[in-house]
């Protein structure tokens, strides 16, 4: 019984692994891109370790045979004994040898329960992969630092609304000496998320990750200027940096004064702070 749960962790959580990283794209709710050539030979790994565990695995008869010869000549040294004339050291022993020859009374061959609860993530990866970060995440923790451009920043193409990540929003709006957002009109792409009690408007957020989920972090722009959509909602806003401080300083709020906002489908690859869906 217990080689058979051994044998269906491994081949199940295979399978899981094949099915999440080859025929959809919902690993990406967990690692990078780049991760998936790992996740595929790590899912091919266990199916193989399963296989040739069931395979080597002895015929139930065979250990019944082999459980048979300890007890007949456990049998027989207790006939031995009792014919010497020592029936009753014989009896506690024959009974104390048998204890611990079966076990100490317990059944070794069956399964814990709760070694059961093993195969939920299993499944999981087969019928219902945990969704991706989100709102709930984000709201609990502050955004991410931006790298600091050593560098003279690159010229804005003249396209109106620009299209930006929400990284080079940042780093313009508090390290661009150029001043080259002051007065464009920006278009973005995010998932709403809450701000503080008390603070005026939303964030719009993105997730990035490094390697997987566990190292997630988020980038974050304050919208003002217009009500906000229901958390998680993937959305386009379009507006202009209007906030607090000294436009190309570190004083600078990374905040936009919305024009529109536009509901968007969430990208398959949502840990990454790309440009608008639909733009270059």
């Amino acid at each position: 019984m217990r080689r058979f749960v051994q044998v269906g962790l491994l081949v199940l959580a295979g399978l899981g692994l094949l099915h999440t990283s080859l025929f959809t794209d919902e690993y990406l709710r967990f690692v990078k891109e780049e991760m998936r050539p790992l996740l595929v030979a790590s899912g091919l790994l266990l199916v193989a370790l399963g296989v040739a565990e069931a395979w080597a695995a002895p015929p139930e008869a065979e250990h019944a045979g082999h459980a048979e010869p300890g007890r007949t000549a456990r049998a027989d040294a207790g006939h031995r004994h009792r014919a010497d004339g020592d029936t009753g050291h014989t009896g506690h022993e024959q009974e104390h040898g048998q204890e611990h020859g079966d076990g100490h009374g317990h059944d070794h061959s069956r399964v814990p329960r709760v070694a059961w609860l093993l195969f939920l993530p299993v499944l999981s990866l087969l019928f219902y992969a945990p969704p991706a970060l989100g709102s709930y995440t984000a709201s609990r923790e502050p955004a991410k630092a931006v790298a600091v451009q050593e560098d003279a920043f690159d010229p804005l193409p003249a396209t109106s609304p620009l299209p930006i990540t929400l990284t080079d929003f940042t780093m313009r709006v508090q390290q661009d000496r150029s001043l080259a957002l002051r007065g464009r009109t920006v278009v973005m792409t995010g998932f709403v998320s809450p701000a503080a009690r008390g603070q005026d408007g939303w964030y719009l957020t993105r997730i990035v990750v490094s390697c997987c989920a566990a190292d997630a972090s988020s980038v974050k722009v304050l919208v003002q200027g217009v009500a906000a959509p229901k958390a998680d909602t993937w959305v386009n806003v379009t507006g202009t940096w209007h906030g607090s401080g000294t436009l190309g300083t570190s004083s600078a709020a990374v905040s936009l004064t919305a024009r529109g906002v536009t509901k968007v489908a969430k990208p398959s690859n949502s840990y990454m702070d790309a440009l608008p869906l639909g733009t270059g």
